[in-house]
């Protein structure tokens, strides 16, 4: 049998490039190494019984933003957001926090002295929200409203480091550090302000919605849907070559440049090979799940009340722990993300009892253990959290490669986005989806708009395929 397409790996980019070919019409087969469907949103009881723990991403602004998402009726397959006021807390040492509310003026009056430079910073993304999105969210591109990309665009491709200049208080600082943390760069390269501006504003514009039962949700539902288009799955097929697989007019692989390479090196051209050779994966991840026996006993009233919560107090320690990281060092007091699903989601775990989904980042490959500093790290701000704890599931980056192998080294964003591989992920091309053997695209969080859980990758690099193979233009997404 001869299908239009096969997908390798079903991470929400791999389910977008099946979505968005089944969408036309074609025969599609999904195919995962896995028994379950989900890569990077899979969910389980990790630590004890009736607790349920997101296995990677947690809580997802990108999905709440992303325009391929919104094109799906995903609600009539079983998944429900539900979005806390408090998008991010930010304690401090004092006892204090400064937040990232779903309200732009709200946040912005926290700051005090900070409120009008904040207000200029976001609000000119906030406000261009609709236009920005798909350009955004997408390989470099002319866009389609030069003048707010342009104006974004200036902003983006500044350091974490130019931008902090600008607030005078410690709070508004503080919680500008804890935004661009995620970017998993060191504050002083440039384009470190990306992931910081598209966060903070999306939290206003959308919020950073919890999926209720668990990331698995999200998953299942992009899987419904694509059945339901006629769409065929097959799990447990690890592909390790091309020569394994079913025969296909074209092959679109949610891997990481690294495994493309092992799996079908054979038909890629000498300088593509080259290029994804060079391709570069840095900071990696080390996570801790707990069960615990009541909610996280934070100091301040406002972080018990917010779905994510951010710890490292200033700006300068949260900086000196990410260039730790950059440059294959550890720190005792790493910056740490902490999830706190369970307070909005009753599903998570039994009457009374919460969970608590924990990391920090590391050099990749990393193999010290950072429990007793994700947990002291928590403690500092909630004395009394250690007293809480029943029960713990630790990942450290191996762990989190053997369980997704996209994640190399532990990096959960599919390689470093940094000025050199944020528009040429993962080789310089015209098209960063297309390889150098016909038929042949990748999709994975290795190409633009990089790591996330947004499905904007495996849109793309499927519009791609159908121009290419299939002779069929389609029209861009709307905003979200």
């Amino acid at each position: 049998m001869e299908y239009d397409a096969i997908i390798v790996g079903s991470g929400p980019n791999g389910l977008a490039a099946a979505i968005t070919l089944q969408r036309h019409g074609l025969m599609v087969l999904l195919i995962e190494g896995k028994q379950q469907i989900g890569g990077g949103l899979r969910s389980g009881e990790l630590t004890l019984p009736g607790f349920v723990h997101d296995i990677c991403s947690a809580i997802h602004p990108m999905a709440a933003a992303s325009p391929f998402f919104d094109s799906i009726p995903l609600k009539n397959h079983g998944l429900d957001f539900i979005f806390p006021e408090i998008c991010a807390a930010h304690p401090l040492d004092n006892g204090k926090a400064i937040l990232l509310s779903r309200s732009l003026e709200q946040t912005a009056t926290d700051m005090g002295n900070d409120a009008e430079v904040y207000r200029r910073i976001i609000k000119p993304i906030t406000d261009s929200w609709s236009s920005l999105a798909p350009d955004m969210l997408g390989p470099l591109r002319f866009p389609s409203h030069p003048l707010s990309f342009t104006r974004f665009g200036l902003k983006a491709i500044q350091s974490a480091e130019s931008i902090a200049k600008r607030f005078m208080t410690m709070e508004a600082k503080a919680l500008w550090a804890g935004m661009c943390a995620h970017s998993m760069l060191p504050f002083t390269n440039a384009s470190s302000a990306a992931i910081g501006l598209v966060l903070t504003a999306v939290g206003h514009v959308k919020g950073w919605p919890i999926p209720k039962g668990g990331s698995q949700k999200i998953a299942d539902a992009l899987t419904g849907y694509f059945i339901s288009l006629g769409g065929k799955v097959q799990t447990g097929f690890f592909v390790k070559s091309l020569g394994e697989l079913p025969s296909a007019k074209t092959v679109i692989f949610d891997v990481s440049p690294k495994h493309l390479l092992e799996i079908a090196g054979h038909k890629l051209s000498s300088l593509y090979k080259w290029q994804l050779g060079r391709f570069r994966y840095r900071m990696g991840a080390f996570k801790v799940d707990f069960a615990l026996d009541g909610p996280i006993p934070f100091t301040s009233e406002l972080c018990r009340r917010s779905g994510t919560v951010h710890l490292g107090n200033s700006y300068e320690e949260i900086a000196r722990s990410e260039l730790a990281a950059w440059t294959n060092k550890h720190t005792e007091k790493p910056f740490v993300l902490v999830a706190q699903q369970s307070l909005f989601d009753s599903s998570r775990a039994p009457s009374g009892k919460h969970t608590a989904w924990a990391y920090c980042h590391v050099p990749n490959g990393s193999k010290k253990d950072m429990t007793t500093a994700i947990e002291a790290q928590i403690e500092r701000f909630a004395p009394g959290f250690r007293d809480r704890i029943i029960g713990k599931h630790v990942m450290s980056p191996s762990d989190l490669e053997a369980y997704n192998p996209n994640y190399i080294g532990g990096d959960i964003n599919g390689g470093a986005i940094d000025i050199g591989q944020l528009f040429t992920r993962p080789a310089l091309r015209l098209s960063p989806y297309r390889t150098s053997a016909k038929g042949i695209y990748i999709c994975s969080a290795s190409t633009p708009p990089g790591g996330g859980v947004h499905g904007m990758c495996g849109y793309h690099a499927a519009r791609r395929a159908l121009r290419d193979i299939f002779n069929i233009k389609t029209h861009r997404l709307a905003s979200a």
